[in-house]
Order: structure tokens, then sequence, then C-alpha cells
């Protein structure tokens, strides 16, 4: 059984490697840097930043922001909810009509974890995997 996770589990500097396979083979990668850093509603501010590639091999930036609340909870950057995250792994869901996102958490590794999103609608279906290592 994993130990529960705590918000002040993730506070810091993490390195994310994140690969995004489409349901037609293309992928595509990105490389970079999550931080948690405390807010002031006694969470973390999640702050994403890094290269992404294409499948066409075109490279550019993304960032990517949200915020995690002490009890797990994750809001978008302007508030609105997103998803619980399971304190033990495991997984959640988010509607966004017409499409599906579906996540699974893994905390067997830890200080190394896993988020796969599994998403699905009438334009998307791919399958996101991201890796978190806590960086040094």
């Amino acid at each position: 059984m994993t130990k529960p996770r705590q918000i002040t589990d993730f506070e810091g500097r993490w390195t994310l490697t994140r690969w995004i396979v489409h349901a037609d083979g293309t992928k595509a990668d990105f490389t970079g840097e999550a931080r948690f850093e405390p807010n002031d509603t006694g969470g973390l501010a999640y702050l994403e930043d890094g290269h992404l590639t294409l499948p066409t091999g075109q490279q550019m930036r993304a960032t990517r922001a949200y915020r995690w609340e002490a009890d797990l909870s994750v809001f978008f950057d302007d508030g609105r909810p997103f998803h619980q995250v399971p304190a033990e792994g495991g997984e959640a869901v988010h509607l966004c009509p017409p499409d599906t996102y579906r996540v699974t958490y893994d905390f067997t590794e830890w200080p190394q974890w896993q988020a796969v999103w599994q998403v699905t609608g009438p334009r998307k279906d791919y399958v996101m995997t991201s890796v978190y290592t806590q960086a040094r």
C-alpha cells in the first residue's frame, strides 16, 4: 500500500518528462520543470515550464499553471475546479463536455511519481504520461 500523500510532499522543484501518444500513433514530447510553491490559501501554486516537441519536430515553449489546495483538490489557474488527486494514488475524472479526461496517479516509486491521462472526445483521443522526479 502506498503512503498517502499530503500537499507538503509536493512542495519544491520537479523535473518533468511527458509524452503524448495520439490514437493515430503520432507522438509529442515535453521536457521541463514543475514547481509547487506555497500560496496564500495554504495550498500550492503549480507552475510548469518547458519545451514541447510536436510530431512534426517543431519545438515550442509550453507553460501551465494550476492551484493545488491542502486537500489535494486541483483548480485551473482561473479558479475553475479541475479534479481531486487521490492521496494514495488512483483515478480521478474531469468532465469537459464533450470531452472526458481520466487520470491515474501513481505514487508507488515516491519521490518519483506519475500521472497518466486518457483523453477522449469527438476530436480528442490520446494518452498523456507525465513523470515527475524530485529535483535535488
